[in-house]
Formats: structure tokens, C-alpha cells, sequence
């Protein structure tokens, strides 16, 4: 009998095979993924540029801390757009693993599964523990509270947290904030102006499209309590392809996915998974490299298709 909570997805993600979407045009898009960028901090505002894939590799190394984000990987989706979403993970881990410089840990921006079945979380910690990092934070996407509301993501990747997933931590003088609803406010008091600060979460905190909900609506009170900072970078998924923004001291950058690429902004009837030929599909999944230096204040971010 058909699952009726999949048969709900597939009405709100649809399989935009037929969707008009010009392949070339698709691909014309996205080819500067498969480029990733760097940015680098200096004197709290950030610089990006091209990071070919035939550029200096060390380009990366040499921080005082490491980590690595991957996103969006919906362990139990298994439509055309990706029909073996575990291997593509799998394929994303291998390559944080295969990293001549190891990140201090991993972030995981959301819609760890599909559906937030048990079998699926199942699948991905089974993934996850080959990781070599030794510490993997987690924030929901709305694909992990479908079932309970949330229950069993929280009851496996929740303790310690506060409501529906939010918590914070440092790390060599940076702190990092994990957000679902984003009250920042209480966490900020008392930190000084010049601590650098990362927020991650899983739905951009700035508006990119808001036909297709690609945006929060509580953003704009989130971010009025990190005006005061120097360095700001929020990382973000959702949306599974590369954008970025900068406004004023504060670096938004959204990562793709390791299961399925979407549509650019307002390039179809509507976001969801898209299918690419079968070849190109690692090119437009991947990771995100983040290297921080204390002593310079550098913050650099490259991001990596898979088939790299």
C-alpha cells in the first residue's frame, strides 16, 4: 500500500523531469558550483573569490580549526533526481574522510532524512560513523519533523538542546549557534563585539525567493542581534545549490546538497528535486570546507562538488 506521507511529499516536491527546465540553461547556472569559492576575512569583511578546481589545494590548509558542512542529504528519497541518496552521502563523507587536513567536525544542516522514519536516521548514523571528524552538529530541516514533529530527531540528535533543536558553542574563540526558531538574543548578551560568530541553520536567514518559501520570516529580528559583531558568516541548506550574499559585516552562504539538485530561483513551475544525466550528477552535489586562523581573523569557505 502506498505510503501516504511520500505520496504528500511527492505533491510538494515534484520531479521536474518534465518541468521545461533547459538542461544546458540548468547547467550554464550551476557550472560555477563545480568552481567553488574561497572567502577570506579581513578586518571583519569578506572577500570571495574563485576557487578553480585545478587550484592550489593548500589553499585550505594551515587554520587553527577546521569543519566541514554538508546538507539536505534525505536519506530515504529515491525518485529519479537520485535514486541511491546513500551512496551520494557515503560519497561525501569518503571525501571529508580523504582530506589531507582533518576537520575538527561537521556540520549538518538539515533534511538529514525524508520522511523521519527510524529506518532512514538509522541509515544515515550507520553513514555518519565512518566519518573521521570527531564531533557532528546537527540542525533540523521541516523533512526531519514530518512524522512526530520532530520527536525523533530530537530524541537522537537533540539532547542537551533547547526547544525545537537550538543550542550554541564555542570553539577557539568563534562561536558558532545552531538555529531553528532564531532567538539569539540571551546567547549574544556579553559577548564581545569582536567574536567572530557563525550562525547554521537549515532555511536561508535571508529572503532568496519567496515564491518558493525559499526564506524566513523571523530573519530580520535574528539578525538585528548580530548587528554589533565584526565578523559575521551564516550558513545555511534548503535550497541545494550554491548562493551568496554579503550585507554589510554579516556572509550568507547556502551549500549544496548530497542528494538532489533544484532549480535556480524562478527557473521552473516550482523548487524540488531535479534530474540531471546520470554523469553530471556528482558535479552538482558536494560540501563545504570552512578553515578559521585566529591570529589573522581569516575565515575561508570552499566549496567542492563530489566529482571533484
Amino acid at each position: 500500500m502506498p505510503d501516504k506521507k511520500q505520496d504528500l511529499i511527492d505533491q510538494k516536491l515534484q520531479d521536474l523531469n518534465n518541468d521545461g527546465v533547459d538542461r544546458r540553461g540548468f547547467l550554464k547556472c550551476m557550472a560555477w558550483a563545480g568552481t567553488g569559492l574561497v572567502w577570506t576575512m579581513s578586518g571583519g569583511i569578506p572577500v570571495s573569490r574563485a576557487f578553480a578546481k585545478t587550484a592550489d589545494r593548500s589553499a585550505g590548509k594551515g587554520g587553527d580549526f577546521s569543519f566541514v558542512q554538508i546538507s539536505d542529504s534525505h536519506i530515504g528519497f529515491n525518485k529519479p533526481a537520485n535514486p541511491d541518496v546513500t551512496a551520494t552521502l557515503q560519497t561525501a563523507i569518503n571525501k571529508i574522510n580523504a582530506m589531507s587536513h582533518k576537520p575538527d567536525f561537521i556540520i549538518h544542516t538539515g533534511d538529514l532524512s525524508q520522511l523521519s522514519k527510524p529506518g532512514e536516521f538509522d541509515t544515515l548514523d550507520q553513514v555518519l560513523k565512518g566519518a573521521s571528524a570527531r564531533q557532528i552538529y546537527f540542525v533540523p530541516g521541516e523533512h526531519d519533523m514530518l512524522s512526530d514533529n520532530g520527536e525523533q530527531y530530537l530524541q537522537r540528535y537533540g539532547k542537551g538542546t533547547k526547544g525545537t533543536g537550538w543550542y550554541s558553542f564555542d570553539q577557539k574563540g568563534v562561536h558558532f549557534a545552531g538555529l531553528v526558531k532564531e532567538w539569539l538574543e540571551d546567547d549574544l548578551k556579553g559577548r564581545s563585539a569582536s567574536t567572530p560568530i557563525v550562525l547554521f541553520a537549515h532555511i536561508p536567514l535571508w529572503t532568496i525567493y519567496p515564491e518558493w518559501g525559499w526564506g524566513t520570516d523571523d530573519s530580520e529580528q535574528a539578525l538585528s542581534y548580530v548587528k554589533r559583531f565584526g565578523s559575521v558568516t551564516v550558513l545555511n541548506g534548503h535550497i541545494h545549490q550554491i548562493m551568496q550574499k554579503i550585507e554589510g559585516k554579516v556572509s550568507f552562504h547556502t551549500a549544496m546538497s548530497t542528494a538532489f539538485p533544484q532549480p535556480a530561483p524562478g527557473t521552473a513551475p516550482s523548487a524540488g528535486p531535479m534530474k540531471v544525466p546520470a554523469d553530471q550528477l556528482q558535479q552538482v552535489l558536494g560540501i563545504t570546507d570552512v578553515n578559521y586562523v585566529v591570529s589573522g581573523r581569516s575565515l575561508a569557505i570552499v566549496d567542492s562538488p563530489l566529482g571533484a
